[in-house]
C-alpha cells in the first residue's frame, strides 16, 4: 500500500523476517500477496539474526502463550549496511508490541527517511 512511497524515499528492499522455518514464512508471503513487490519474508528459526540484534522476546507473558522464545515487534531502517534506526514496539505492560506496533510500521519508518 505505501510501496510506491518508499520506492520515492529512496527504499530498494524491505525485509520482514520471523523466529520460523523458511516454509511458513513463504506461505505467510503468499497469503500476503508480496510476490513482485520490493518485500520479501525470512525465517530465523534458530533465531541467529534476532539474538545478534538483541531483540530475543523472552517475557514470560507472550511466552506463556507462544512456548518459546521469538523475536521483539521491530522496524529498522539500515542504509550501506549501517543501521541508521532500530524502533522497538514494547512497552512494560506490553513486551510483544500488540496494543501499540506503530513504531515497527511503515508510517514511521516514512518518518525516519
Amino acid at each position: 500500500a505505501k510501496e510506491d512511497e518508499l520506492k520515492a524515499a529512496g527504499v530498494s528492499d524491505v525485509l520482514v523476517y520471523c523466529v520460523n522455518d523458511g516454509a511458513v514464512m513463504t506461505g505467510w508471503a503468499a497469503d500476503q500477496g508480496v510476490e513482485g513487490s520490493i518485500v520479501t519474508f525470512l525465517g530465523d528459526p534458530r533465531s541467529e539474526v534476532t539474538k545478534a540484534l538483541g531483540l530475543v522476546l523472552d517475557h514470560p507473558g507472550p511466552m506463556s502463550v507462544l512456548g518459546t522464545p521469538r523475536c521483539k515487534r521491530f522496524s529498522m531502517l539500515i542504509d550501506d549496511g549501517i543501521i541508521k534506526t532500530i524502533n522497538v514496539a514494547a512497552a512494560v505492560d506490553d513486551p510483544a508490541g500488540d496494543d501499540n506496533p506503530t513504531v515497527s510500521l511503515v508510517d514511521k519508518m516514512l518518518s525516519d527517511l
